[in-house]
């Protein structure tokens, strides 16, 4: 095994976010497509566990000169995570379409500094 491994963890908003992506997409459209949209957003969490750096600042948060955060992204989901240490902790999983200036400024800005 190549490379450091680091642990990802979910916060509870982003547990939450993917339940609420997954009712959803399970009420809207079909139980197996939010089945694989939940496996692919897992898949991308799970990806950050090597070389969670690769990851774009949101430009949401540049232009508030803020850059401890990252994301990264599957079709229009964004996966919005901070890295410390060993360990990348995954804040929002949320549809791009949505108010995103709005959203990171209620759930990071007003999140705890772990």
């Amino acid at each position: 095994m190549a490379g450091r491994k680091y642990e990802v963890l979910l916060t509870e908003g982003a547990e939450q976010d993917l339940e609420s992506i997954y009712d959803y997409i399970a009420e809207f459209d079909c139980k197996a497509h939010a089945d694989h949209v939940l496996d692919r957003l897992l898949e991308v969490v799970e990806s950050l566990s090597t070389f969670p750096e690769r990851g774009a600042y949101p430009k949401e948060l540049i232009t508030l000169g803020i850059r401890e955060y990252r994301q990264t992204a599957f079709k229009p989901y964004r996966v919005i995570y901070r890295v410390m240490g060993q360990k990348v902790y995954v804040y929002v999983l949320a549809d791009d379409r949505r108010d995103m200036q709005s959203l990171l400024a209620r759930r990071l800005l007003g999140a705890c500094r772990t």
